[in-house]
């Protein structure tokens, strides 16, 4: 980015430290691995400033009619929409992260959806009357919870935040945003999209250090939820953080997903769903497919064919419509991802096309009959790998599954009837069955186990930011 720009209140530029503006974190373009931008942090007094704003916001935002905030963020979803705004925001989505451009558009599209359908969910509900005990009569409103933390990650640097503030925000709950500072360009972009059609200090954004600023906002009080996507490990510091004040927290952390195929599916399926739940994002999404298990006699034929697939793919600049596999965000993955693979004690098969020369290049491998007790195995790989497992009965993939410390997401592949009943055994939050898409805003997503804690998307996702409140009242 050559010349400055102001993004949701941020200057955004390829400047230096001055003494006015001690500090400033360059961005880097995976595809090239070179600086292309540098943006202002705020640290403690920014988060200060933010959260007196909120605070002072809250009341009135609250006290709107339902139907006039679903105004609000149908207004922002409308301009999410428009092809220019599309456009501007999926290219710094790609520059930030390495996300094919057509991905790019796609988690644009679905941000606007998120605010959509909170906006439909927010205009419909309204309080109840409940009369189980003679002479009274039972109120029951529900009111906004109060000022929320949405602490967001880089890998779906638009899409996760707007399936926080959506719903924070049509509940009446103000904002406090603190986006990835690996992708903090495209975040600030809908930051000031969303500002433009709320009042001043409904929605606050600091881009900075975590700990600087979520440390001030989750030691207050006035702070009363907390909505955070990241690690296991990150997600254990701040649940103990909120937990002296009993903060209600939606936590949606790390995962590992198992792919089962069953002894009668069809492989052709199994490897095109795999294609798409192993490579979104480029391998870096909580719910891509990790573990690919096997029926013993068909390990090997899905191995080959996965292979053969993944072979074709186009390691690329993630802005070229004709690439199909994009760069890692970050530096170090590539090495990281590496090492997993060279630690598995598996077959390892590692695609012929050469990476770019430069940039966070890891091109796709597979390692066949790993160790059980890799971390390739054990852990998220964030990255375009996968393990391919065999089974002999079914029952041992259900028991591994339940073993792990983890249950965000799985996959089944299978006659649909039968792949719905083993996905209903799954120790896991959302299985996809013969898909590799199952999330939608209008579904439920949460983790089990060690992948988090409440519920996102759906009607759960809105009540998350509504306290009930009864008002029991006497005949006279």
């Amino acid at each position: 980015m050559h010349a400055s720009r102001t993004i949701g209140g941020v200057r955004i530029d390829g400047g230096t430290p001055t003494p006015e503006n001690p500090v400033r974190h360059e961005l880097t373009d995976p595809a090239t691995g070179a600086a292309w931008a540098s943006v202002e942090y705020g640290g403690e007094p920014e988060a200060r400033r933010a959260l007196d704003s909120a605070a002072k916001a809250l009341p009135d935002w609250a006290g709107l009619a339902p139907g006039r905030r679903a105004a609000s963020l149908r207004a922002i979803a409308a301009d999410l929409r428009e092809d220019r705004l599309t456009a501007e925001l999926a290219g710094l989505i790609t520059r930030e992260t390495g996300k094919r451009i057509a991905e790019a558009r796609a988690e644009v599209g679905l941000s606007a959806a998120f605010f959509e359908w909170f906006a439909d969910l927010a205009g419909s509900r309204s309080g109840r009357v409940w009369s189980h005990v003679p002479g009274l009569r039972h109120e029951v409103g529900e009111r906004a919870l109060g000022v929320v933390a949405v602490l967001t990650p880089w890998n779906f640097p638009v899409s996760i935040p707007a399936r926080k503030i959506a719903p924070a925000l049509a509940a009446g709950c103000s904002v406090l945003f603190k986006p990835s500072e690996v992708a903090p360009a495209s975040a600030l972009l809908l930051a000031e999209v969303v500002e433009r059609h709320v009042p001043s200090g409904v929605v606050s954004t600091v881009v900075g250090e975590p700990a600087a600023i979520s440390d001030v906002w989750l030691s207050d009080r006035r702070v009363r939820g907390l909505t955070f996507t990241g690690s296991t490990r990150v997600g254990r510091l701040l649940a103990a953080a909120v937990a002296p004040r009993f903060t209600r927290a939606v936590l949606e952390l790390g995962g590992n997903a198992p792919f089962v195929v069953l002894d009668d599916a069809d492989l052709d399926l199994a490897v095109d769903t795999l294609m798409v739940a192993k490579y979104r994002n480029n391998g870096q999404s909580c719910i891509a497919a990790n573990q690919v298990w096997a029926p013993r006699s068909l390990a090997d034929e899905l191995a080959d064919r996965f292979c053969r697939a993944s072979d074709r793919l186009v390691l690329g600049d993630p802005a070229d419509e004709a690439t199909t596999l994009g760069p890692l965000a970050l530096p170090t993955d590539p090495a990281r991802v590496d090492g997993l693979l060279d630690a598995s004690g598996g077959d390892v098969w590692r695609a012929a096309t050469p990476a770019p020369p430069t940039g966070h290049f890891a091109g796709p491998a597979v390692s066949v009959r790993p160790g059980r007790d890799s971390t390739l195995v054990r852990e998220e790989i964030f990255g375009p790998a996968v393990s391919v497992l065999e089974y002999d009965a079914l029952e041992t993939v259900l028991e591994a599954v339940a073993a792990s410390p983890y249950g965000l997401g799985g996959y089944v592949i299978g006659p649909p009837r039968r792949a719905a009943d083993v996905a209903r055994s799954l120790d896991v939050g959302i299985v996809g069955v013969n898909t590799g898409s199952p999330n939608t805003p209008q579904v439920p997503f949460a983790g089990l186990k060690d992948s988090g804690l409440g519920v996102e998307g759906s009607h759960l996702g809105l009540e998350a930011f509504l306290s009930p409140q009864t008002v029991a009242v006497g005949d006279c």
